[in-house]
């Protein structure tokens, strides 16, 4: 079988798992758990083979579907979004956490919220929500520009106001995120994924898993 891992210094990265398909390796071969791996290969570009030993099984996530169709949402755009072996160790550190929230129950909805978030800034698409673009104010910022992904004020914004993205107050710390607030960040953050990041990715439409998730999450809003 042929698997793709995210490691912490080698990116995404896949290998041949010789007997993956055997019930032994069913267990180990899920998506979001945690493995230990010693990679082989003739030569430095060749596709290898891995050899995997268990370290945490999170399948636990398999049971819940809305934590599941997080966890896919996360794989799928891992496996869209990065280069193979390119190392992104800040995102996998994040990712950790969001798969072992996503294990322990909980309100794990807002740290997939903030991972969208850590995405797009590692691939160099960041949002700025730290001051108006237009003002230089950081008081009632409400929009965000879809051009710049610069946070804008609503005096700032004026007239231009319909022409801009709303900016859900959870994306600046401010309250508790409600579903319907998180929602309304996911498709800010969705917005920057398929119309900005996407289209220098070779112009692919975003995996439906994202979208399957936040279907999902705005119907129990």
């Amino acid at each position: 079988m042929i698997v793709e891992l995210f490691t912490a210094g080698h990116g995404r990265h896949a290998g041949v798992v010789r007997g993956g398909a055997s019930r032994k390796m069913a267990g180990i071969l899920q998506p979001g758990n945690r493995v230990s791996a010693a990679w082989r290969a003739r030569l430095e570009d060749h596709l290898g083979s891995y050899t995997l030993e268990p370290l945490q099984s999170r399948a636990v996530i398999l049971s819940d579907r809305t934590a599941l169709a997080g966890l896919n949402a996360v794989c799928a755009l891992l496996r869209f979004t990065l280069p193979e072996r390119e190392p992104h160790e800040s995102l996998f550190a994040s990712s950790e956490r969001l798969f072992d929230a996503l294990a322990e129950g909980g309100d794990w909805v807002p740290g997939y919220l903030r991972w969208e978030l850590g995405l797009l800034e590692e691939m160099g698409y960041g949002l700025d929500l730290g001051s108006c673009a237009v003002t230089g104010s950081r008081d009632d910022l409400a929009y965000v520009s879809p051009r710049s992904g610069r946070a804008v004020s609503r005096a700032g914004a004026g007239e231009w106001a319909p022409k801009l993205l709303p900016l859900p107050l959870c994306l600046l710390g401010q309250g508790p995120a409600s579903l319907t607030e998180i929602v309304q960040g996911l498709r800010l953050t969705g917005f920057f994924l398929g119309e900005r990041m996407a289209p220098d990715l070779g112009d692919r439409p975003l995996p439906e898993a994202r979208q399957r998730l936040v279907d999902l999450l705005a119907r129990q809003g």
